[in-house]
């Protein structure tokens, strides 16, 4: 992998000097060579200047190509396009996939997007400003309208001809979409069915009716378990009155995904795991407010200890195994916290999974707590040569790891209950929870049996 990215950076090296000396016809043959992942790269590389000059040499159509690879956070499109000509711009945003082309648009003022959008043929001007109407997290966000669509009285011919015609302006052929006069998605066909039936055949004949779709105002998430669940490399997208709209493709997924866990990550860890472009103040300002509410729920532990404090008094070598088993517990509940979110967005919040789920975290807690329990007793008790103080710091661990397990996966249940997100049950707060729990236990189950280790 190493050896293909010092290739390609060697590659990037003598474009760019191509570009620097102006030799446009070298340039332009060993970029139009490259993956458009590849030429799209090698732009994120590229000075002012050197976008200018690259402008020059490529058609509208060929930097479209190269822009579809990109993702809207990677460049700033208004910057982008105003570098160019007014009808250059409006050109490679017609020339790249419908849904691409939103993506950009979105980032820019109303004012941009008309200009750009009033150069272009009108149909396609009403497409991008009708995908411009969703919102962005919803199927119809994601959906491209380059797609080729049949009438279910074609023959098989017939379709073969028409998809010679139109191939080359969609962004997928591996299924075509089979609709009725009234416009209504009646079927799918994959490119193989195609091919291997009778050219005489009509489509309503071989189709496949029982058609997987999804609404245009599903969420982006739900619609990837779709995708997950069927493998699917495209999926149609309708609206109510099963009306085909557009279509959802598997590289769109692909990022909603990447999307989907980055921002369940973020909530796990209580931060935007993206502060690549922030700077050191926002980053800050950003992670300040839930290091601020968990310092107060801190407090609240510190108070707790503070109420033992006769109890420490009496038997001090109990403050050494505080932290120890507020750890312990805190990384249990962590663990059970993100096995239950993940497997919540794979259950769909469905009541059986959800209590198997939490059975068998409860068991795995109490199995967890008593090998650890049993663990920590055998070493305590021969270091501090007191079984019974041993016992006690087992038994708090164990109850303390069990409870911990019990809240890591019913906190995120009972949030998705009543409409919030599981993930925001974020791990350092499970943590901190953990330890005012743990604390509460731990010194209970010590105080009765005080009269054993009192004075060590």
């Amino acid at each position: 992998m190493q050896e293909l990215q010092n290739q390609i950076n060697l590659q990037f090296h003598k474009l760019r000097k191509l570009l620097d000396e102006q030799h446009s016809k070298q340039f332009r043959k060993r970029f139009l060579d490259m993956h458009f992942y590849e030429q799209g790269q090698f732009f994120l590389t590229l000075n002012h200047e050197q976008r200018l000059q690259l402008y020059q040499i490529m058609a509208p159509d060929e930097v479209g190509d190269m822009f579809d690879t990109l993702e809207d956070d990677q460049i700033d499109m208004s910057k982008i396009l105003a570098e160019m000509d007014l009808k250059y711009a409006s050109d490679v945003l017609n020339s790249m996939y419908d849904d691409n082309a939103a993506d950009f648009l979105e980032h820019l003022d109303k004012s941009e997007v008309d200009r750009y959008l009033a150069l272009m043929p009108r149909a396609d001007a009403n497409q991008l400003r009708g995908l411009l109407h969703y919102d962005t997290q919803t199927a119809g966000g994601l959906m491209t309208t380059d797609y080729v669509v049949m009438r279910q009285d074609l023959n098989v011919k017939e379709a073969l001809d028409l998809l010679r015609k139109f191939a080359h302006t969609a962004e997928t052929i591996y299924y075509l979409y089979v609709i009725d006069d009234d416009n209504d998605l009646v079927g799918t066909l994959s490119l193989r069915e195609l091919f291997t039936h009778n050219e005489k055949a009509i489509l309503s004949t071989i189709m496949t009716s029982n058609v997987i779709s999804v609404f245009v105002d599903d969420d982006q998430e739900a619609v990837a378990q779709v995708f997950r669940d069927y493998q699917f490399v495209a999926l149609p997208v309708v609206d109510h009155a099963h009306k085909l709209m557009g279509i959802v493709t598997v590289d769109d997924v692909i990022e909603v995904i990447d999307d989907e866990a980055q921002d369940d990550y973020s909530k796990l860890a209580g931060v935007d795991v993206d502060e690549s472009k922030s700077t050191p103040l926002k980053a800050a300002s950003s992670r300040l407010p839930w290091l601020i509410t968990l310092l107060f729920l801190g407090m609240i532990t510190a108070t707790l200890i503070a109420h033992f404090e006769d109890l420490l008094s009496q038997a001090s070598i109990l403050a050494v195994f505080i932290s120890l088993i507020t750890g312990t517990a805190g990384n249990a509940g962590t663990q059970s916290l993100a096995v239950a979110v993940r497997r919540l967005s794979l259950t769909n919040n469905k009541p059986q999974h959800l209590w198997g789920l939490l059975l068998k975290e409860l068991v795995t807690g109490l199995v967890i707590g008593l090998i650890t329990g049993m663990t920590i007793m055998i070493v305590v008790g021969i270091w501090k040569h007191s079984f019974v103080l041993g016992a006690v710091i087992g038994l708090a661990m164990m109850a303390a790891i069990t409870v911990a397990n019990l809240a890591g996966s019913l906190i995120p249940m009972l949030m998705a209950k009543i409409g919030f997100d599981p993930a925001v049950a974020s791990g350092p707060f499970i943590s901190t929870l953990s330890d005012l729990t743990s604390v509460l236990i731990y010194f209970n189950i010590a105080s009765l049996f005080m009269g054993f280790f009192k004075g060590m």
